[in-house]
């Protein structure tokens, strides 16, 4: 949000854009009704914050003069509608509710005392297709732009874009109630819930070195305990937890100095941190002990192995490997196939690897995804066909635009040029 000239003002706005949106939308959604009279007034209460922060000072609780803002923003713009007086009214209604009032929608809503989180059950009503669910939510939730969703499901802008619109219509014409929904409910949820939460967590994971580590991803972990402790006997839940605290634990690390991407056989590994793989390990090793494998507690059981290495050379690849090959059972997908073929790369070596990977090429189905040239280059590194491995990281540099991803491939691409 903030533009060239970076003054105090704009760089607490562009903040409290990172850890108040979600809250100023679901907010007024909940007390509104309307996700886009929500959305236009949040946008609106941010724009007044670069107006007037910068000449009264940066408030004390920045979400709640957010909040506020958007709030007043809404009742004017309803007062001056047809249908306003009846929603002003309604307003009312939900706000004495939410503060206190009795009845089935706030017992039930009692146990999620956190509107992003009722705003993402909402969102992941079974009416809508799973991947519009974990779109809009986070599209809605997290603030994400069309791009940045579109790059996590590897579509282009306009197509998520029109996804987007039709998920909004069906919830409005649908009349879907902004709550959780009852006990017996939760489990046709739960997927979706858990997909947004993890890809919120990738969404701030992947971020440069100079990114606050406690905005997307820290949002994530916090939304996945309240998750967690709502559905204590859903293991999943409890697996994606464990994995998210597993992969957070390397943060310090995966970065140097200047920015710079460290692989991670390079990483310093005294800078995990040590209490989060403890927790991480703990709730994986209860949760595997019930018996209900599924596609997060393998990914955590995956990282957990890496944590669990005090050197590069110690990591048990052959056991990546087999549990790799259990994921892409559960969840078969040719991201995960990929990831296969790099930890087989590692137990085997790149030439039991590189075939895997080839095949995956032709397959087309990882066409504008980076990581597949990358991966396919190293292999040719590794095996010393360094021409090719300069072509496959020419194509890996054409499809990326994050500069420590870039940073990265091109030095990779210099020393084979060597």
């Amino acid at each position: 949000m903030t533009g060239p000239e970076t003054s105090p003002a704009a760089t607490a706005v562009d903040r409290a854009f990172r850890d108040e949106w979600g809250q100023v939308v679901a907010t007024l959604i909940r007390v509104t009704g309307d996700w886009d009279l929500a959305e236009e007034c949040a946008q609106d209460a941010f724009a007044q914050a670069l107006r007037t922060w910068p000449r009264d000072g940066v408030p004390e609780r920045p979400g709640a003069w957010l909040t506020t803002a958007a709030r007043n923003r809404a009742t004017d713009r309803l007062r001056r509608a047809a249908t306003g007086a009846a929603k002003l009214r309604e307003m009312a209604v939900m706000e004495r509710a939410h503060s206190g009032g009795t009845g089935r929608d706030q017992v039930s809503d009692g146990a999620v005392p956190d509107d992003r989180l009722r705003l993402m059950f909402t969102c992941c009503h079974p009416a809508l297709a799973l991947e519009a669910q974990v779109a809009l939510t986070l599209r809605t939730l997290a603030g994400l732009t069309t791009a940045e969703i579109a790059r996590a499901f590897l579509v282009g802008e306009q197509t998520m874009s029109k996804r987007l619109t039709r998920a909004k219509q069906k919830i409005r014409h649908a009349a879907i109630p902004y709550r959780v929904p009852p006990a017996h409910l939760l489990p046709e949820r739960t997927p979706a819930v858990l997909a947004v939460l993890y890809l919120l967590f990738n969404e701030g994971y992947s971020a440069s070195a100079g990114a606050d580590p406690a905005e997307l991803s820290g949002e994530a972990i916090r939304l996945a305990r309240v998750l967690a402790r709502l559905m204590p006997d859903e293991p999943e839940a409890v697996g994606l937890l464990a994995l998210m605290l597993l992969h957070d634990a390397r943060r310090p690390a995966r970065f140097d100095t200047a920015g710079d991407l460290v692989p991670l056989e390079e990483q310093d590994r005294t800078r995990w941190d040590a209490g989060q793989i403890g927790e991480g390990t703990a709730l994986l090793e209860a949760v595997l002990r019930r018996g209900r494998p599924g596609p997060y507690q393998v990914q955590a059981a995956i990282a957990a192995c890496h944590t669990g290495a005090a050197r590069a050379a110690d990591t048990d690849w052959p056991q990546i490997a087999a549990l790799y090959g259990e994921l892409a059972r559960l969840a078969p997908s040719p991201v995960v196939e990929l990831n296969r073929a790099v930890a087989i790369g590692m137990a085997q070596g790149p030439a039991a690897a590189l075939p895997l990977v080839e095949a995956l090429d032709e397959a087309g189905r990882l066409a504008g995804y980076h990581l597949l040239p990358a991966v396919r280059a190293d292999l040719l590194r590794r095996l010393g066909r360094t021409a090719d491995a300069a072509a496959a990281y020419r194509d890996a540099l054409a499809l990326t635009t994050d500069e420590p991803e870039r940073r990265y491939l091109q030095r990779r691409l210099a020393e084979v040029s060597a």
